[in-house]
C-alpha cells in the first residue's frame, strides 16, 4: 500500500482552479432559463392528511388565468424509516461520506429568531425544540440557524438528533437579547415609549410644546427601531435564501419568532396585480426575498413563539386601546398585522404559519411532515413575453383537496436578468452550474456522488506562524496555526477511469478542502488535482483499496473551525463531500510516518 500511495502522491498536485472559493455565490435571478417555472405543491385532505399518488390529470395549472402544460411531475413522499439513523462520525481521525440516511426528501431548516423574540419565551422555544429532537421523525436532514442583527449557521445539516440536540446545547444557541426590542424581556408592546412623554409638563404653552416634541421624539424611536428590525429581518432572510439556493430540491424553513415585523411582507390583495406596490421604502427587498425564497424551493413555516396569546390580549388590550391620542395600535390589533404578516409569507412560499398554540412540537411535526410530502410541477410559461411584471400561479385540485404552493413570480427577462448582481439558478440552469461550489458550502448536507473515506489528523504536535504551502487564505486570520494531514481513499467504482488501448486507466480528480470558522465564514482553502494514467498491475490494487490522495491544510490554533472536504471526478463531473469539526481531530495524536500505513488501512472506502 506504501508504494501505492507513492506513486500517486506524484500526481496530488495544487491548482488554483479546485481552490476558488465556493463564497462567491451566483446572484439570485427571476429569470427562468428554457422558460421553466418549477412549483412544490403539498396537498391535504380535508382532515389536513397528504394526499398521495395523484397523476398529472389531477392538477390544472393556471398563469394568470391561462392554462399551463405540465412539463415536469414527480411525487416526494415521506417514506423514510419512522427511527432516525445516526450518521458515521469520526473515529481515530477516519471518516466517510457513506451513510444511511437517504439524500432524497427536503431539506428541514430551524430558525431560532432572537432579533424579533423577547428573551422570557426563549427557554420555553429551546424547550419545545429538545421535545421536537426526542421524538421519533423521519432521518430527513436539519440544520439550525440563529438571527440577531446577522445570520448565524448553529449546526449543519444533519439526521443525527443527538448532534441536533447538542447544537441546541450550545452556548451560542441559548437566550440573548435583542437590542431593538424596546424591553428585550418582555418584547415590544403598544404604547412602549409612552414613558419618555409621560412626564409633568403643566398645561402651560411651552409646558404643552415640550410634551408634543416628546410624543413625537417616542414615535421617532420606535418607528426607528421597527424598521431596523424589519430590515435585519429581511437581510438575514435573504442571506439564508442565498444559501439555501445553491441545494437542490425543497427546503422547509421553520421560523420561530415572538414577533413578526409589521409590513416585512406586502399585502396580497386579488384587486392588486402587484401585491409589493404598497410598500415604496422597502419594496426592492421584499420583492427579492420572497421571490428568492419561492424560487429556491423554500416553503416558510412561521410559528409564534408567544404560543397561546388570547390571554395576554385581554390583559393588556384596555391598558393599550386608544393611546397615542387614538393613533397607537392596540396590543390586539399589532398581533393581528403581525400574524397577518407571517400568513402572507406562508402562502407566498407554499408554507403555512402557526399561532395561538403552546404545543410547539406539534407545529414542527405539522411542518416537517406536510413539507416532506408533495409534488413537484415544472412548466413553461406560454406568455413569453418577459416584461418584469408579477405572475399569479393557481393550482386547481380536485373537490375536498387543498393545495399549498407559491403564489406567482416576478417574469424578469431571461437574457436581461442574468447579472452577476442576483444570487440562484433555476432548475433548469442547473447543467451548467458548478455542482462543486453547492456541495462546498458550510453546513451543506454531505453529498455521495463520489464515495470517499477520509483519515485527518494532525501533521505535528507543533504549532507554525505560516500557512500550509499552496493553502489560500480569504479572510484575515492570525496564527499560530496547526498543520493537518488530509489522506483520501476514493470509492473506484464512482470515478470515470477511460481506458486506453494498451489497457491504461486514464482517472482525473480534483481535491478541495475548506476551513470554516463557526459562523460559516470561509477561512482557508487548498485544492489539489490528481491525473494519472495507472498501468494495470496497479489498477487492480486500486479498484480493491481505494484511488488514494494526500493535502495538507493549516488551521488556527484558537477559535472553533470545521473541515469541508470535497472531490470531484473532472470527467464525469459527479462530485462527493463531507463535513468534520476541527475539535473532533484535533486532539488526536500527530500522525507519525510509522503509523501513515496503519491508518491507511482503516480509512473507510
Amino acid at each position: 500500500m506504501t508504494r501505492l500511495m507513492f506513486f500517486w502522491l506524484l500526481f496530488c498536485i495544487p491548482t488554483v482552479v479546485a481552490g476558488q472559493s465556493a463564497q462567491e455565490q451566483p446572484a439570485a435571478t427571476l429569470r427562468t432559463f428554457s422558460s421553466l417555472v418549477v412549483v412544490d405543491v403539498v396537498v391535504t385532505d380535508a382532515h389536513q392528511n397528504p394526499v398521495h399518488q395523484l397523476t398529472t390529470n389531477d392538477f390544472t395549472v393556471l398563469e394568470d388565468g391561462r392554462p399551463q402544460a405540465v412539463k415536469v411531475f414527480e411525487e416526494h413522499a415521506d417514506g423514510e424509516t419512522a427511527n432516525p439513523v445516526p450518521e458515521p462520525r469520526p473515529s481515530s481521525g477516519a471518516s466517510t461520506n457513506e451513510s444511511q440516511v437517504s439524500n432524497a426528501g427536503p431539506l428541514n431548516i430551524i430558525l431560532l429568531d432572537k432579533l424579533n423574540t423577547p428573551m422570557e419565551v426563549q427557554p420555553y422555544v429551546h424547550d419545545q425544540l429538545l421535545e421536537y429532537l426526542k421524538k421519533p421523525h423521519s432521518g430527513t436532514r436539519t440544520a439550525i440557524f440563529g438571527l440577531t442583527t446577522q445570520l448565524r449557521l448553529l449546526q449543519g445539516f444533519t439526521a443525527d438528533p443527538e448532534v441536533l440536540r447538542a447544537a441546541a446545547n450550545e452556548k451560542k444557541a441559548g437566550p440573548r437579547g435583542s437590542a431593538l426590542l424596546h424591553d428585550p424581556m418582555k418584547g415590544d408592546a403598544p404604547g412602549a415609549y409612552d414613558s419618555l412623554s409621560s412626564g409633568t409638563v403643566g398645561n402651560t404653552p411651552a409646558g404643552q410644546a415640550a410634551k408634543a416634541e416628546l410624543e413625537k421624539f417616542a414615535a421617532k424611536m420606535g418607528n426607528q427601531q421597527l424598521q431596523m428590525r424589519i430590515r435585519y429581518t429581511l437581510d438575514g432572510l435573504n442571506q439564508l435564501g442565498r444559501y439555501l439556493s445553491q441545494l437542490p430540491g425543497r427546503k422547509n424553513l421553520i421560523w420561530f419568532s415572538g414577533s413578526f415585523p409589521v409590513s416585512i411582507l406586502p399585502d396580497v390583495n386579488p384587486k392588486n396585480p402587484n401585491p409589493f406596490s404598497f410598500a415604496a421604502d422597502f419594496q426592492r427587498e421584499y420583492r427579492e426575498t420572497v421571490d428568492l425564497l419561492a424560487r429556491s424551493q423554500v416553503a416558510v413555516y412561521p410559528v409564534d413563539a408567544r404560543g397561546v396569546i388570547s390571554s395576554l390580549i385581554n390583559d393588556a388590550s384596555d391598558r393599550y386601546s386608544g393611546t397615542g391620542g387614538g393613533e397607537q395600535l392596540t396590543l390586539s390589533q399589532q398581533i393581528g398585522d403581525e400574524h397577518g404578516t407571517a400568513t402572507r409569507m406562508a402562502e407566498a412560499t407554499g408554507g403555512k404559519a402557526f399561532f395561538n398554540t403552546n404545543n410547539l412540537t406539534e407545529a414542527v411535526l405539522k411542518a416537517t411532515e406536510a413539507g416532506s410530502n408533495y409534488y413537484t410541477l415544472a412548466y413553461s410559461p406560454s406568455n413569453q413575453d418577459w416584461k418584469g411584471e408579477f405572475r399569479k400561479i393557481q393550482i386547481k385540485l380536485g373537490s375536498g383537496l387543498k393545495a399549498a404552493y407559491r403564489r406567482g413570480y416576478f417574469a424578469d427577462d431571461p437574457v436581461a436578468a442574468s447579472t452577476p448582481s442576483k444570487p440562484h439558478p433555476s432548475i433548469a440552469e442547473q447543467a451548467a452550474y458548478d455542482p462543486m461550489q453547492a456541495v462546498m458550502i458550510a453546513g451543506a448536507p454531505g453529498t455521495t456522488g463520489i464515495r470517499f473515506g477520509v483519515n485527518v489528523r494532525p501533521n505535528s504536535g507543533d504549532t507554525e506562524s505560516v500557512l500550509a504551502e499552496g493553502e489560500e487564505s480569504h479572510r484575515a486570520v492570525k496564527g499560530p496555526y496547526r498543520r493537518y494531514t488530509v489522506d483520501y481513499l476514493v470509492h473506484t467504482g464512482d470515478v470515470q477511469c477511460d481506458l486506453t488501448p494498451d489497457d491504461f486507466h486514464h482517472c482525473a480528480l480534483g481535491f478541495l478542502v475548506h476551513v470554516y470558522d463557526s459562523d460559516g465564514n470561509l477561512i482557508t482553502s487548498h485544492g489539489s488535482s490528481l491525473k494519472a494514467e495507472i498501468p494495470p498491475i496497479l489498477y487492480a490494487s486500486i479498484e480493491h483499496d481505494g484511488i488514494p490522495c494526500t493535502q495538507e491544510i493549516s488551521v488556527p490554533v484558537k477559535g472553533e473551525y470545521s473541515f469541508r472536504m470535497g472531490i470531484r471526478d473532472l470527467k464525469s463531473g459527479h462530485v462527493g463531500a463531507l463535513e468534520l469539526p476541527v475539535s473532533a481531530v484535533s486532539k488526536l495524536p500527530p500522525l507519525s510516518a510509522g503509523d501513515a500505513d496503519s491508518d491507511s488501512e482503516d480509512t473507510p472506502k
